[in-house]
């Protein structure tokens, strides 16, 4: 596979580990997708208008979204992508739409993930940083 095929199999693997119906994870598929040092930013603007954000660790993300998983159907559906490499490093727009199903016609919200991977020499291609914001 090239560079971008493999990068893009990472995205592919990350929208499929975190969609399903309500229930739990294979957080084991996290390996597949993100390097253990990877970062997690969930951003959102507050009551006042002001931009926030989470900052987490795979384990941090596991344990902030587990029980929202375990109770509510969650399909991120990939709408475009763009992907940009240099050297052992890549950078990835990609536009989503979340769902309760994936033929539901109702989009429950959109949004982007930037999403920067690394090309480790014993893993291949991960996700080093990823952070995301859904559209208002």
């Amino acid at each position: 596979m090239t560079d971008e095929e493999q990068i893009g199999a990472v995205i592919d693997e990350m929208y499929a580990m975190i969609s399903g119906p309500a229930g739990p994870r294979d957080w084991s598929r996290q390996d597949d997708c993100f390097l253990p040092e990877a970062r997690q930013v969930r951003t959102w603007v507050d009551d006042e208008g002001r931009p926030q954000k989470l900052s987490m660790s795979l384990d941090d993300y596991r344990d902030n979204v587990t029980p929202f998983f375990d109770a509510n159907p969650f399909f991120e559906i990939e709408t475009g992508r763009r992907i940009d490499q240099f050297g052992n490093m890549a950078h990835a727009w990609s536009s989503y739409e979340a769902r309760t199903s994936p033929s539901d016609a109702d989009v429950e919200r959109r949004g982007i993930n930037s999403i920067q991977l690394f090309r480790d020499p014993d893993r291949g291609w991960r996700i080093i940083h990823m952070i995301w914001d859904n559209e208002r």
